[in-house]
């Protein structure tokens, strides 16, 4: 039994965690701007982070760590969010955006073979083109006119592919400047480069107006303290158990829970063809991510 909580049960939480944070989203974007919504939510973060980091006693890296932490920050959490938020305003389901970033280990994969020199198996070439096909097929549902009713501008899909590709960049700019430093640490200057990456969006492209409603307070509420904070905190207790692993191999379940979780909550449907292209990305990720897990 204890060896279920830890292998699985633990895992599968912080995955359900991270896949709230699209409907927490799509429940605040209707009262703040993107950037605007983004950059509320990174300094709450900070307020907490940092108030943890003080007791814990972090340990701080030097500039140069820092400055490398500072452009892994932009990438995954700045051009990430900031996409995947700017994608759900343009009408894109939460289900389908968590399922073109959930591309993300095909992407960086890929990245890898060309900036890092690794060299990729045949199951995991298989699963970088079944993840091509699965997307395409959701995409040719939305664009054919094959009776989904679901609908985005195109401009949604370009900022889910710029989502895409921070966090893939991200991944690939982190693993060659990987700097060791604490975990706390690490994420508040994470989180601080996205702030003044937020700041800047939000000031040169959006209004800055926001309605408090409860609404948006409570999902606020939710985005800090179950996403940035909660998840953040659980995958330090995974490190910690040594199943950190295991993370990476569930979390191509991310797209099916989000399209779950939208579906009972927002009746998002998705239309036969694009439920098939799903399946065929989620299996191309697993091959790609169980392979990586494995060599």
């Amino acid at each position: 039994m204890r060896s279920f909580f830890y292998s699985f049960f633990v895992p599968a939480l912080f995955v359900w965690l991270w896949s709230t944070g699209f409907i927490g989203a799509k429940y605040g974007l209707p009262f703040a701007e993107p950037f605007t919504l983004l950059l509320i939510r990174m300094l709450l973060t900070l307020v907490l982070l940092l108030g943890l980091a003080w007791l814990m006693k972090t340990r701080w890296p030097g500039w140069r760590g820092a400055g490398h932490l500072a452009v892994t920050g932009i990438l995954v959490h700045g051009c990430y969010l900031g996409g995947v938020y700017y994608a759900i305003e343009g009408g894109m389901a939460s289900g389908i955006v968590s399922l073109i970033v959930g591309l993300q280990p095909l992407v960086t994969a890929a990245a890898a073979v060309v900036f890092l020199k690794e060299t990729v198996s045949r199951r995991q070439w298989l699963g970088l083109a079944l993840g091509l096909v699965g997307v395409t097929l959701v995409l040719v549902e939305k664009f054919g006119g094959t009776g989904s009713s679901v609908g985005f501008s195109p401009w949604a899909l370009l900022w889910a592919v710029f989502a895409l590709a921070g966090i893939s960049m991200g991944t690939v700019y982190q693993k060659r400047h990987g700097t060791g430093a604490d975990l706390v640490a690490g994420t508040l200057i994470q989180y601080g480069a996205a702030a003044t990456f937020f700041a800047i969006g939000a000031f040169a492209l959006e209004s800055r107006e926001v309605e408090w409603s409860l609404q948006l307070q409570l999902s606020m509420a939710w985005l800090v303290l179950g996403v940035s904070i909660g998840a953040i905190l659980l995958l330090m207790w995974l490190i910690r158990q040594g199943a950190a692993s295991q993370v990476a191999s569930l979390f191509y379940l991310v797209p099916p829970v989000t399209a779950l979780e939208a579906y009972l909550l927002f009746d998002e449907r998705l239309g036969g063809l694009a439920m098939i292209g799903g399946l065929v990305a989620i299996t191309g990720v697993a091959l790609v991510v169980t392979q990586k897990k494995s060599a």
